[in-house]
């Protein structure tokens, strides 16, 4: 059985690395999409969630056991917005994680994959950020509504609505009709 956030923070606490490594490896991919909603870059985001995890392990003594999850994020989410207010938002944000697995053997095929791509990645962009996060982490890590309403301090319907507009406002960027939602 798995432990939880609780009992592996305060394994941490007590010099455990390995509970430690444990956290990392459970919220690294959600702290990542939490700082690239934020920062648009990957290399920045990455920087940011290594930047955060380091910081949380200095601090994890004042972190609540059970709000782990929404401690971190929020160091995380802190960091990549100091690092945005010393940069300027790059012309570009990689999307590999839409890339899915390509065809090498259609190169027509992987053209109209790469258009989409961009568009969606304009798309996405366009959004405020807390949509951005949203998104990310319910379409991309598969987050349920609850647990981005703990991380980013958020209502369960708050959350449900704010993905409703966000995929709406990417449908419309986009110029899809659908009824359906992504």
């Amino acid at each position: 059985m798995a432990a939880t956030d609780r009992e592996l923070v305060e394994l941490a606490r007590e010099g455990d690395a390995q509970a430690f490594e444990t956290l990392v490896r459970r919220y690294l991919r959600p702290a990542h999409a939490v700082a690239l909603a934020v920062v648009g870059e990957a290399a920045d985001a990455e920087d940011v969630v290594q930047d955060g995890f380091i910081r949380a392990l200095e601090q994890l003594d004042t972190c609540q056991p059970d709000r782990f999850a929404a401690w971190l994020m929020r160091i995380v989410r802190n960091r990549a917005i100091s690092l945005h207010r010393k940069k300027k938002v790059r012309a570009t944000m990689p999307l590999e994680w839409a890339a899915g697995a390509r065809s090498r053997s259609d190169p027509v095929a992987d053209a109209e994959r790469a258009r989409t791509q961009e568009r969606l990645k304009e798309a996405i962009e366009t959004l405020p950020e807390r949509q951005r996060e949203v998104l990310l982490l319910h379409d991309l890590e598969g987050w349920k509504h609850r647990e981005i309403g703990d991380v980013l301090d958020m209502k369960e319907g708050t959350v449900r609505y704010t993905l409703f507009q966000a995929r709406r406002a990417v449908r419309a960027r986009l110029g899809v009709e659908s009824h359906k939602e992504m």
